[in-house]
């Protein structure tokens, strides 16, 4: 996060092309994009992170697009998913996508003492052993860039090939996106900063 300002500032919805229209139609429908693009004291604010990625709409509108199948249309428990992407969250010092998700976390079953349990990884007693195997994973994607044999043979016990294939994407999606948004320096929402979430540590030098 930048200390002053984003490095990227969010753009307005007045100043919104057609491309930028087209992006979020393509990406929420019709009807949540109208709710989106609605001005005036009754508008909702539309978050950081959708006016930042507005700046570029061909590269947003098809990537939204993508992610909403890993939110909304994925074979993964929304439990599972939301423990990956804490602790990639947690390991990139992602806080925009820290807090975002500490806020997600409770209507997937995730507990305050869960949430905390994240800094320890795949080591915490409080994971089922599928929970801390696919924070393995994650952790061995984000320094190896690929799941060992043995952490893939225990998930491929319990998971099929769709899900495997959901671990792989959603700890790449939300590494890529924890990286776009660090060298933003996207700010938190207004909203956000009441939200209880643990303090992220700073990066070991």
């Amino acid at each position: 996060m930048s200390p002053t300002a984003p490095r990227l500032a969010p753009l307005p919805k007045e100043e919104w092309n057609e491309d930028a229209v087209a992006a979020l139609r393509a990406a929420f429908g019709d009807e949540s994009a109208s709710r989106l693009l609605a001005t005036g004291s009754e508008a909702p604010r539309v978050p950081n992170v959708l006016t930042t990625l507005m700046r570029h709409p061909s590269l947003a509108g098809p990537f939204l697009v993508y992610n909403a199948v890993l939110l909304n249309s994925a074979t993964l428990e929304p439990r599972w998913r939301e423990l990956m992407v804490l602790r990639v969250a947690w390991r990139t010092r992602a806080l925009y996508e820290w807090v975002q998700h500490v806020r997600m976390a409770p209507s997937c079953g995730i507990t305050p003492g869960e949430i905390k349990a994240i800094a320890e990884g795949p080591r915490a007693e409080t994971w089922a052993p599928l929970e801390a195997d696919l924070l393995k994973a994650t952790d061995q994607l984000i320094d190896r860039y690929r799941i060992d044999d043995e952490t893939w043979a225990r998930l491929a016990a319990h998971l099929d090939e769709r899900q495997l294939m959901e671990v792989a994407f959603v700890v790449g999606t939300y590494t890529c996106l924890a990286m776009a948004l660090n060298s933003f320096g996207l700010e938190l929402d207004p909203e956000l900063h009441g939200i209880p979430a643990p303090p992220l540590p700073d990066f070991e030098r």
